[in-house]
């Protein structure tokens, strides 16, 4: 499959549309890389790993409950954000942590 048919918008809309569509938009990107996509994923992949750390915090720490909680509407809201500036076709940094998203994934 060739990403000559999708645009950098497309992608970076299905980067943000569950884990197999940022895997596809990841995919779609690697051959002819739009720095717009390659923005969108670097910010979903840090909310990914972002939760996943809210996982493992919720785990095994006693106040763990708690900080998922926040953290996972924290994480959503951020979702959203993202999410509706690559829907705008704007590059939108999440609140807090998405300019480091993108320099810690800057290879992505």
């Amino acid at each position: 499959m060739s990403n000559s048919s999708l645009d950098p918008k497309t992608i970076g809309i299905l980067a943000y549309i569950t884990p197999i569509g940022w895997l596809i938009a990841y995919v779609l990107n690697s051959g002819n890389r739009s720095d717009y996509a390659s923005f969108h994923i670097r910010q979903m992949l840090g909310l990914v790993i972002s939760g996943m750390a809210l996982r493992l915090i919720a785990k095994l720490a006693f106040f763990g409950g708690a900080v998922f909680g926040i953290g996972s509407v924290a994480i959503f809201a951020f979702w959203v954000i993202g999410f509706i500036g690559a829907i705008q076709g704007e590059e939108r940094v999440v609140p807090i942590i998405g300019d480091s998203f993108q320099e810690w994934f800057k290879t992505v």
